[in-house]
């Protein structure tokens, strides 16, 4: 990929190919670890493509071969206290930043996906992985616990057993292993890794903008609610798009037999 330094970011690159926007982690020599400042610069590159209107789809992923992301920075938790560590974790969360994001955002899963890396994915809404990536929340093994929403959305993703397993034995499982419990949608092998997850994001950035947003705000409330809430919300949404001019274009390309033409309206 041929990316580029953004205007203000030193850990991020930003390439824009057409309606998606690939950002990537720039700390190879780090395996791409998170620190203080990848995660400040991270939620501030989201919050601008959020209002982007050339951007559908955001496909995020780590530099090199060996690593999406290894986990947290740990040399940054010595001397750290705990309101030290719940103000980082609080203020301007990354995994929060992407878990909100209203674009559909697609992890690019390229080696190591490890504690916070592997959070950040679970943050993500589809996660492709290349079959030399390995994941795991291995922060049992510091003597601390996942804090970036590991406990809650690897629960929700693969269930309780699988992800009680993953926690409390700290364990690193293949690709494999990961798409087969469900934590990934994905495995392909690594020269093809980049082009099948281009693939993927091509065919959804081509939707609606407005309706991939509500069907994305619809799906997360399917977990996060009981099923009364979620189908009344549902209804809700499916409404809103009768409101829409993307919803009259897409009824008439589809009458017309043709294609339809967005206007994100």
């Amino acid at each position: 990929m041929s990316q580029a330094q953004p205007v203000g970011y030193e850990t991020l690159l930003l390439e824009r190919r057409e309606r998606v926007a690939i950002i990537t982690i720039n700390r190879p020599d780090k395996r791409n670890a998170l620190n203080i400042k990848t995660r400040e610069e991270g939620a501030a590159l989201l919050e601008e493509l959020r209002t982007d209107d050339s951007v559908g789809v955001v496909v995020f992923t780590g530099a090199g071969d060996k690593a999406f992301i290894a986990g947290a920075d740990i040399g940054e938790f010595a001397g750290r206290t705990a309101m030290m560590q719940r103000d980082v974790m609080t203020s301007r969360s990354l995994f929060t930043a992407f878990d909100t994001f209203p674009k559909p955002v697609i992890a690019m899963i390229n080696g190591y996906c490890l504690g916070g890396g592997c959070e950040l994915a679970l943050a993500c809404d589809i996660r492709v992985a290349s079959e030399t990536a390995s994941f795991g929340q291995p922060e049992i093994n510091l003597g601390i616990i996942p804090g970036g929403g590991g406990t809650q959305r690897l629960t929700r993703l693969v269930g309780e057993g699988k992800a009680m397993e993953l926690i409390l034995s700290g364990d690193i499982i293949d690709a494999k292993t990961a798409y087969e419990i469900g934590l990934v949608n994905h495995v392909f092998p690594a020269d093809q890794l980049e082009a099948k997850t281009m693939e993927i994001a091509n065919r959804i950035a081509g939707k609606s903008p407005i309706a991939l947003s509500l069907a994305k705000e619809a799906v997360k409330l399917a977990s996060r609610s009981n099923l009364d809430e979620g189908l009344r919300r549902e209804v809700d949404l499916f409404a809103l798009c009768f409101s829409t001019a993307d919803k009259d274009e897409g009824v008439t390309a589809f009458l017309e037999k043709r294609k339809p033409v967005w206007k994100g309206k």
